[in-house]
């Protein structure tokens, strides 16, 4: 049985497939042409589209639209050179830590990584 793994990574390959592409017949090929900025509006848009899919209650919706904002992510990595890969790694790292926890370690990187007050 597929996993969700496979399928992002199958995603992630089609998006990669159609960089460079003809704008004109392939909507993610669009996107790269229109460039970073274009593609960083899109999942602007889709989240605001979940958010209120959401506060409708509709189940259905908020499912297609959680799916268009996860592409439109998928594009975002892809013009990062990032991979649905790299954000799951991500979230295994994070397993087991509270999100508290999570957030209070960032918040303590930042700190280290941060340059000195003049």
């Amino acid at each position: 049985m597929p996993t969700s793994d496979d399928t992002l990574a199958r995603l992630a390959a089609v998006i990669e497939s159609r960089r460079g592409g003809d704008p004109d017949k392939s909507y993610v090929a669009r996107l790269f042409a229109k460039g970073l900025d274009s593609m960083l509006k899109k999942v602007g848009e889709e989240a605001t589209e979940v958010v209120m899919a959401a506060k409708d209650g509709d189940p259905a919706r908020v499912t297609a639209e959680v799916a268009d904002l996860w592409f439109h992510c998928m594009v975002v990595l892809a013009a990062q050179g990032l991979t649905p890969a790299d954000v799951l790694q991500e979230l295994r790292r994070r397993e087991g830590l509270s999100g508290l926890e999570e957030f209070a370690l960032r918040k303590a990187q930042a700190r280290e990584q941060a340059p000195p007050p003049p």
